[in-house]
């Protein structure tokens, strides 16, 4: 029999992705080491340029080794023609033919079907080999026209997952073990829109199945936060921390990235949630075509009035296809690096600030790996890293912890 590996790169919905196209796989052996192979599926990332040269590097490594290559995820639709007929790749596999892997494979050609970008899953995820949370993908594409994002092209329009289905999948998980949930799409605050439903039901339905402590949630956009949202923010199985996507805090900025948010308002309502006690992150691109010194300065003034406590930021990238890529990329390298450490700087320290102003707060953490021997890692309700030392193995569980160290990197305590 022959021997299939595994690797998944980018967001949580590819991890979700992965899940699902391995339940389809009949025939094979699924392994843990890619060293074993015959097969190496790729679930790839091409949000940046950096995602697709990593993708584009581990296919060469893996070619080295002489196992087959096959191509799935956001990388198969924008980059997966040109890697198939230039030999790279032995197969491309598109969202809406995940099903057909095992036939696919078992054929013994090479392959090349995108399929569409209108499917929605019907199969449900029960198990996460290596990971102690769960993950639910509850929409898949995004029906915003951002200028700078190829997401939308290469996920499709925003269709959400059966509702039903959904809590199904969220009770087998926690049957299965699973306290914690974290519901990842494309954009999940969209979730519902089309079907005359919403996130916050959603919510309200997934937080009272027993045996879930906690959910977690994927990136959502500020318009998306309204006021049926804001009457679950005391709910105790919601994670005290939102990911909320400004994606700049220039008002110029954001009208030329094509953006719904001003920044404006984006302050009022991160203010409202700092003072409900939540931890909040964002994205944020830097050196997009426009950003100016002046924009700048504008941005970074108003970033630093944001209660952030967690950042996910990088340095613009223009993608093939999309309108910003049309646009004349006049900020440097450089210029656009220091701005990048300059909030990252900022985030850092509002972070440890955060920690410090909640120090009497009790952290509810699900331990989830060992790092070294009776060193274990996992994250707190705030989202936010403890490091535990413990004599015991306290992989995957649950514990409460009153007494912690609080450092500029983590937190950290004893058990």
């Amino acid at each position: 029999m022959k021997k299939i590996y595994f690797k998944t790169f980018g967001c949580r919905t590819n991890i979700y992705d992965t899940e699902l196209i391995k339940s389809y796989v009949k025939d094979y052996e699924i392994v843990n080491d890619e060293n074993l192979a015959d097969i190496v599926i790729i679930n790839s990332c091409t949000v940046t340029n950096s995602a697709d040269s990593g993708t584009r590097a581990y296919i060469n490594s893996v070619k080295k080794r002489g196992a087959q290559v096959v191509l799935t995820g956001c990388g198969a639709v924008s980059k997966g023609r040109g890697l198939f007929e230039a030999g790279k790749i032995d197969g491309v596999l598109g969202a809406s033919e995940k099903s057909r892997i095992n036939e696919l494979l078992s054929s013994k050609a090479k392959f090349f079907e995108l399929g569409n970008l209108n499917s929605v899953d019907k199969n449900i995820v029960t198990n996460y080999e290596n990971h102690t949370k769960a993950f639910i993908k509850i929409q898949e594409g995004c029906d915003f026209a951002c200028s700078y994002c190829i997401i939308p092209s290469v996920r499709g329009a925003a269709r959400s997952m059966n509702e039903e289905s959904i809590i199904n999948e969220a009770k087998t998980l926690a049957q299965n073990g699973y306290n914690e949930l974290v519901l990842t799409g494309t954009n999940i605050g969209s979730y519902g829109r089309k079907e005359g439903s919403s996130l916050a039901k959603l919510l309200k339905r997934l937080g009272s199945i027993a045996g879930i402590k906690r959910i977690r949630l994927g990136s959502i956009e500020p318009v998306q936060i309204d006021d049926e949202f804001k009457e679950l923010l005391s709910e105790p199985w919601l994670e005290r921390h939102l990911h909320i996507a400004l994606q700049h805090t220039s008002p110029k900025m954001l009208s030329i990235m094509r953006r719904r948010n001003t920044a404006l308002k984006d302050r009022e309502l991160f203010e409202y949630l700092a003072q409900r006690g939540f931890a909040l992150g964002t994205d944020f691109i830097v050196g997009h075509p426009g950003e100016s010194e002046q924009i700048w300065a504008e941005a970074l003034e108003n970033f630093k009035a944001f209660p952030l406590t967690h950042l996910h930021a990088f340095v613009y990238s223009p993608r093939e296809g999309t309108h910003s890529a049309t646009l004349k990329n006049d900020v440097k390298g450089d210029v656009a690096k220091a701005r990048l450490a300059q909030i990252k700087q900022i985030v850092t320290q509002n972070n440890h600030k955060f920690r410090l102003a909640h120090k009497k707060q009790t952290l509810n953490v699900l331990v989830e790996s060992e790092q070294e021997s009776g060193i274990y890692s996992g994250l707190d309700q705030f989202y936010n890293k403890i490091i535990i030392h413990s004599n015991r193995d306290i992989s995957k569980e649950w514990v409460s912890l009153n007494k912690y160290e609080i450092k500029e990197d983590a937190n950290y305590a004893n058990l």
